[in-house]
């Protein structure tokens, strides 16, 4: 075998019979879950994402094929090297799902999968349109200089984005102790998608929870009725109020473009490469800052 494919194309109709499933579900139980005009935004992102990821494949795969010409070694196409990329790719998107989260830069793309205030499969369809400028492509095409070739990369990418499309729900609760314990669940993502101060930046798993496990970013959901912690409530810290796509597609690039226009010059990088929140003058307040002053007000 000497190329691999895109397996995301042929499980769209998989994604759209769930979506419909889960709404219909949402109908007799909890019909909040869905707002009609915030899922028409997550669907009109998703395609966006698709087209702009179409026009910008070509390019991160010939940076890839680059990388890959200077390969310390050739990896092959085993069975093993197949499980070892896929694991190595979900170590890959762990931190770059990080990165995403903790450096502005990154954030202003990532963010966009983060702005609705509702939890369902719709919302795993709200993807970037910025990802290719944002550059955070460079995080999953460096194993082509091991020796794993570009295709194996992008196929296996593509399986690991399948499986996080079914963790975007509240209508499953939990899974046995052993599958929560190494997989990424809807329990353990719904942690990540919340916006209650100790949930905050917690859960970058793609695949494997035990990344998270490993590098002390794991946080656990509290029972619904947990007085410290309360509901989950889902989004952004400061939400985007609108369903204007240009808006929600774009207006972390525009809000960084405005602090870097008006910060004094020695802090004008650190609006593209500090922590999301962060402001040269103290006035805002990062996930860390608001974590820490929620754990004060709890202990006391």
């Amino acid at each position: 075998m000497t190329h691999g494919f895109d397996p995301v194309p042929f499980a769209i109709p998989l994604f759209i019979a769930l979506i419909a499933i889960e709404m219909a579900w949402a109908r007799r139980r909890a019909p909040e879950k869905y707002e009609p005009k915030d899922t028409l935004v997550s669907l009109a992102m998703g395609l966006g994402s698709t087209i702009a990821g179409a026009a910008s494949a070509g390019l991160v795969f010939l940076a890839a094929m680059w990388l890959y010409q200077h390969r310390v070694m050739t990896v092959g196409w085993a069975w093993w090297a197949w499980i070892a990329c896929f694991v190595l790719d979900d170590f890959n998107y762990y931190w770059a799902h990080r990165t995403g989260h903790r450096v502005r830069w990154f954030w202003a793309s990532h963010v966009n999968h983060h702005s609705s205030q509702h939890y369902n499969l719709s919302t795993a369809l709200r993807q970037t349109w910025t990802g290719f400028i944002a550059l955070s492509f460079i995080f999953r095409i460096w194993p082509a200089l091991l020796g794993f070739h570009p295709a194996m990369i992008a196929t296996v990418g593509g399986i690991n984005l399948i499986y996080q499309f079914w963790i975007h729900t509240e209508a499953v609760d939990r899974f046995p102790r052993w599958f929560e314990a190494a997989m990424n669940t809807p329990s353990h993502h719904r942690v990540h998608h919340a916006t209650n101060p100790l949930y905050l930046d917690r859960n970058y798993a793609g695949v494997f929870i035990v990344w998270d496990r490993l590098f002390r970013t794991f946080e656990p959901e509290r029972a619904a009725g947990d007085p410290q912690v309360g509901r989950i409530r889902y989004g952004i810290v400061k939400q985007l109020g609108s369903f204007n796509l240009v808006w929600v597609a774009f207006h972390e690039w525009a809000g960084i473009a405005s602090d870097v226009r008006s910060a004094p010059w020695r802090h004008k990088l650190s609006y593209l490469w500090r922590e999301p929140g962060w402001s040269h003058d103290a006035s805002r307040d990062t996930s860390d800052a608001i974590r820490q002053r929620w754990r004060e007000r709890t202990e006391r």
